[in-house]
């Protein structure tokens, strides 16, 4: 016998072997009675109330809130204007609402990281103060998301997609679970 035979034949037994062991996966038809809970939807765009106009921090100030099911700081610049964006500072989370407010800028109390009002992009040195200097260079530099805002009567009002939530979890929920936790009914 060849060695090129005997070494595909090796690699075929070989292959044998590792597949008796390999767990086998039934494929997945979706029935007739199969009921989806999260159906998808798209992104849909609305104000909604977020704090108080009463509630404002004074300039240089922020403050968090919740806004369509999303934790937004909506921060007060050195000249006034109100502004919002995503709560959760990269790249550890910290509420960026306890941050110092500058003119066009606000502060990361952790870290030290500076994300501009407007667009929530890195504005100078990633991670500079603290601990930082280590976990600046674990992380990329990441902006955060920012959203329109407006005063709506009584109250401060940010534009963000109300589906959000949904459409986030419909990537996780798949439906009513059986006895052992499994939706689709099988066997472990």
């Amino acid at each position: 016998m060849s060695p090129v035979r005997s070494i595909l034949i090796a690699l075929a037994a070989s292959l044998a072997a590792v597949n008796a062991f390999a767990p086998m996966v039934a494929p997945r038809v979706a029935s007739r009675g199969q009921v989806s809970m999260m159906a998808k939807t798209g992104p849909k765009l609305k104000y909604v109330d977020a704090i108080k106009t009463a509630d404002l921090p004074a300039p240089g100030k922020a403050v968090s809130a919740v806004a369509g099911g999303l934790d937004v700081c909506i921060a007060v610049a050195e000249d006034g204007l109100i502004y919002a964006m995503g709560n959760k500072a990269p790249p550890t989370g910290t509420p960026l609402s306890g941050g110092k407010v500058g003119k066009k800028t606000i502060k990361d109390p952790q870290f030290g990281t500076e994300f501009d009002l407007d667009t929530g992009a890195v504005v100078g040195k990633w991670c500079p103060g603290g601990f930082g200097f280590v976990i600046g260079k674990l992380f990329e530099p990441v902006g955060v998301p920012t959203y329109r805002v407006k005063k709506g009567g009584a109250n401060i009002q940010v534009e963000v997609d109300v589906n959000f939530k949904e459409n986030f979890e419909s990537k996780y929920w798949k439906g009513i679970l059986d006895a052992q936790g499994k939706t689709e009914g099988g066997y472990y």
